[in-house]
Parts: C-alpha cells; structure tokens; sequence
C-alpha cells in the first residue's frame, strides 16, 4: 500500500496586462478641428494604428503608437491654439486701425 500526502496545489496569477490608450477621440477632434501642418490627421492614423495594435493583442506595439498620437495630439491642440490666439489679436489689431483712421 502506498501512503500519499496531502496535495498541495497553488495558482499564480498572471499580472493583468494593462490596457495601453489609443487616444482616437482627442485624435478625431484635433484633425476635425485643431489640424495645423496636418498633426491631427497624422495623430488619428496613429491612433487607429494603436487600436489595431490591441485588437491583434500586441500591447508593446499599441503603446508605442499610443504615446506617439498622444505627443502629436498635444502638438496639434497647443500650435492650434497659438495659431488661433495669433489670429484673434491680429483681426483685433486691425480692426482697431481701421477704427482709428475712420
């Protein structure tokens, strides 16, 4: 007869592999309507490239894209509001000479 000890079994848990962000929304608004030197459309494709990266389980390669349409994203809005900003006080510059010489 063959004595058997007590079984012991243990579970490793994996780490949750952390969900990288696309940023399509931000991407999608700043090619709409903040697009200076066409950052926003360039923003968007990699922003869909980074979905495709999770839809395809590659999580390193969605990152990478992710970071990259969150960079451009951000260079979109901040020259898109300079540019803007330039703009406001350029019409508000001439509109007050064209005051002023009435």
């Amino acid at each position: 007869a063959t004595a058997f000890g007590p079984t012991i079994t243990s579970f490793v848990q994996p780490q949750p592999v952390p969900n990288p962000r696309d940023f399509v929304l931000w991407s999608f608004f700043n090619a709409m309507f903040c697009n200076p030197f066409c950052l926003g459309f360039i923003a968007l494709i990699f922003s869909i490239k980074s979905r495709d990266g999770k839809i395809a389980h590659d999580p390193a390669a969605a990152s990478s894209y992710g970071r990259t349409a969150k960079h451009l994203n951000i260079a979109a809005l901040c020259l898109g509001i300079v540019g803007t900003i330039i703009c406001i006080v350029v019409l508000v510059m001439y509109y007050n000479s064209l005051r002023v010489g009435s």
